[in-house]
């Protein structure tokens, strides 16, 4: 029979429960989201009408996941601006560069010291060098980071991941799936998103004027149809053109944060945010199944200290070349240490080309300890600014940055 309502209200239950866990421990609800997820599945049983499974609501509940990323980056696009991120141009340039430079350098070194073939080597730094939109966007809205001076750095290197991720999935696609890439196929994907997002960001700004009459809209009700229609158009749009849904969401609110109505979006997408978000961490957990971990966990621990050795070095430097303090540049690096669904995306193309079968469980458990640390470690970036502060000196750095 299909109870498909009935295993959606099963699912925000147990998300519900994980909520109220977090609450109780202090900690970061969304290792809690994941965990939860991962308990239940298709490994899992069916009690009575309370199929714990998810089989006939896994579509449903991977879709509404799928809108909770968009609101997430739809929302963090509102508490920033398209002006601040316009200024710091060169930097994030210069910070993305930095950042996909060393992760994706050591995750070539990585997969070469494990013995990977040449193809399952590209997949694991393609694994272990694209952050997760979703996490990095949750955690810097829940710790209040959004008006930090590094966020504009932390939000230009996802956005220029993204234009990575583009070329990346073009050339792995190429070569595993297919046997070859296209060179102009390549360029011409990465031209395509670099130009839809500069002129997503340029023409949004000059129709500033414009969006504020148009949204002078009194009825709720088509306020709220307006707003929805925009975000889901251009994010879908930029899906069609290779561009992540998730950096159309993020880019739409940067634009509509610019307009006199921005607290008014605010906290019209606030509930979805929340509701669509949590979904999105549970569903997540639902793609992991613990019973294929094993084989994978000395590979998994080994490639999550690279990660963050990658990182933290990768951040300082970022940080160092836009004039932001040591403490800044340290916030930077833990807090896009994450990892998530671009790199199941990764995995997904080395399945699909018949790859080592080692690559899934690894990339899994990768994921899954990225997902939950990185949220932890960015909220006791304090305290590891701390303790690095007593061994590297930090503290002269800031000292003279907050002079200058």
């Amino acid at each position: 029979m299909d109870h498909i309502v009935l295993e959606v209200g099963l699912a925000i239950a147990l998300i519900a429960l994980a909520g109220l866990l977090s609450a109780k421990f202090r900690f970061s609800v969304i290792p809690f989201y994941i965990l939860v997820g991962m308990a239940v599945g298709p490994h899992s049983v069916e009690l009575w009408h309370f199929d714990f499974r998810f089989i006939e609501s896994a579509p449903l509940i991977e879709f509404m996941g799928r809108l909770g990323v968009l609101f997430l980056l739809f929302y963090l696009g509102l508490e920033f601006s398209v002006g601040r991120l316009i200024k710091s141009g060169r930097s994030i340039a210069v910070g993305g560069t930095i950042y996909i430079a060393i992760n994706f350098t050591l995750g070539l070194a990585f997969g070469w010291a494990a013995g990977f073939p040449f193809q399952e080597t590209l997949v694991v730094a393609g694994i272990t060098t694209i952050s997760s939109s979703a996490i990095v966007a949750k955690v810097l809205v829940d710790l209040k980071r959004t008006a930090n001076s590094e966020t504009e750095m932390i939000l230009g290197i996802i956005m220029f991941e993204d234009v990575f991720l583009a070329v990346y999935i073009s050339i792995l696609s190429g070569l595993v799936l297919s046997g070859s890439a296209s060179v102009w196929g390549v360029a011409l994907s990465a031209l395509i998103a670099l130009v839809f997002m500069l002129a997503l960001l340029i023409i949004g700004r000059k129709a500033v004027p414009l969006l504020n009459k148009v949204l002078d809209i009194r009825s709720n009700e088509l306020f709220g149809l307006v707003i929805f229609a925009g975000l889901f158009l251009v994010a879908g749009f930029s899906e069609t053109i290779h561009v992540a849904e998730a950096i159309g969401a993020l880019l739409i609110g940067l634009v509509l944060a610019e307009t006199a109505h921005m607290k008014r979006i605010e906290k019209l997408i606030l509930p979805f945010r929340d509701f669509f978000g949590a979904i999105f961490f549970f569903s997540f957990g639902l793609t992991i199944d613990p019973t294929t971990l094993g084989g994978a966990v000395w590979l998994s621990l080994a490639a999550v200290v690279v990660t963050l050795f990658g990182n933290f070095t990768a951040g300082m430097l970022a940080g160092r070349s836009a004039g932001l303090s040591p403490k800044a540049s340290v916030n930077i690096g833990f807090t896009i240490v994450a990892r998530g669904e671009f790199s199941i995306i990764m995995a997904n193309i080395a399945k699909a080309g018949g790859l080592l079968p080692i690559i899934q469980p690894f990339a899994a458990l990768y994921v899954l300890i990225l997902a939950i640390l990185g949220p932890l470690l960015t909220k006791e970036t304090k305290w590891i600014y701390t303790v690095l502060d007593k061994v590297f000196r930090f503290s002269k750095s800031d000292k003279k940055v907050e002079s200058s």
